[in-house]
């Protein structure tokens, strides 16, 4: 999948920017603050209907605007196109289009646009709480599976109710269908999990292997609950621990996602260099189940790429991306030279922005 044009109005520091992008690699050069990763974030909210970031839709408004709108034509690998419109006002809220149709439901348009980001915000994936990890593993899977979205909402939603109920000392026979519900969607969600791990397993290991010239062996590990006992089990024991607490202390909700370096953690044990590497083959792990699963490469965005990893394993990620498995790419960084000799020295061919306070130009 190809990004042709894409048109930006109001949006953060980006005031109003059409660009023609090469449907190969990308570049967007530029000192720090001048709206590199904007115009990325841009992409992301035509693929997801979202930032990319934490923030909410009226923080990505251009400060002393109303309202902002990304605009985007996508041309797919068989050829097919699609013209798609994100814009949100401070009044009426988000609205996105396809092809002139607005959708009923913004989770409608997930998976249709498959995006993977790697950016410095990744750290967040090791350094954070297990919450991190299970938000990026449900955004994974929603773009593969449709139906896991749903599923997703619905335990999502049973749960807060049920955590309501447990405040309000219920008589057990309606603690029991809050529970049914509950284990119905938690279990759809813990096979879904599990085979997405183990199909992920291997690929980490093998573009870590790539990144590191085989220097270390890294592995994830996925843990829950459901693991020991279905849901409905855990739910009657727990039972009164709930009652005291008030809340549902067990359920997929409670998942994690463990990454390990030479048989450690890698969060205390990994080097800067070396989670940096192992969160790019995560990435690249989680674009090849993305495009094997759709008709299209997915984009890739790559933020701020030489952060935290030397030159050589930077060559060596660009020769990866480079190669025919991999689509469309775009890529900032604040040092242009570095970024041309990089390039070059990879044998990849580029069209590079210059950003300067939200303009670009060639």
């Amino acid at each position: 999948m190809i990004l042709d044009t894409l048109s930006i109005i109001n949006f953060k520091n980006i005031c109003e920017e059409q660009l023609t992008l090469s449907p190969d690699v990308n570049c967007f050069v530029g000192d720090n603050g001048a709206g590199k990763t904007n115009i990325l974030d841009a992409v992301h909210y035509l693929a997801l209907a979202k930032s990319m970031h934490t923030l909410t839709d009226s923080q990505s408004v251009c400060h002393g605007k109303d309202s902002f709108l990304v605009d985007g034509k996508f041309k797919r690998d068989d050829g097919r196109l699609d013209h798609v419109v994100c814009g949100y006002t401070r009044r009426g809220g988000k609205t996105l289009k396809r092809n002139g149709k607005e959708y009923d439901k913004l989770s409608d348009h997930i998976g249709g646009f498959p995006i993977v980001v790697v950016s410095p915000a990744d750290s967040a994936l090791i350094s954070d709480s297990a919450e991190e990890r299970r938000r990026y593993i449900n955004r994974l899977i929603s773009q593969l599976d449709r139906g896991y979205l749903a599923q997703l909402i619905r335990y999502n939603t049973t749960l807060q109710e049920r955590n309501k109920v447990l405040k309000m000392n219920p008589a057990e026979d309606m603690l029991l269908i809050y529970d049914q519900m509950l284990s119905t969607s938690a279990d759809l969600l813990y096979q879904r999990r599990t085979e997405i791990i183990a199909q992920m397993r291997p690929l980490v290991e093998e573009y870590y292997a790539l990144l590191s010239d085989q220097r270390e062996e890294v592995e994830i590990e996925y843990r829950s609950d459901l693991q020991s006992a279905p849901l409905s089990e855990l739910l009657l024991q727990s039972r009164q621990k709930d009652f005291v607490n008030e809340f549902t202390s067990v359920g997929v909700h409670r998942d994690d996602i463990i990454f390990s370096i030479g048989g450690y953690p890698l969060r205390k044990f990994g080097s800067q260099g070396q989670q940096k590497s192992f969160l790019i083959a995560l990435k690249l792990a989680e674009y090849r189940l993305l495009a094997e699963k759709a008709d299209d490469r997915p984009i890739l965005l790559l933020d701020d790429l030489f952060d935290k990893l030397d030159m050589r394993r930077v060559a060596q990620l660009l020769r990866l991306v480079g190669g025919d498995m991999f689509g469309q790419i775009m890529i900032t960084d604040c040092n242009k030279h570095r970024l041309q000799r990089t390039l070059s020295e990879a044998g990849v061919e580029y069209k590079l922005f210059h950003i300067n306070q939200g303009k670009a130009t060639l």
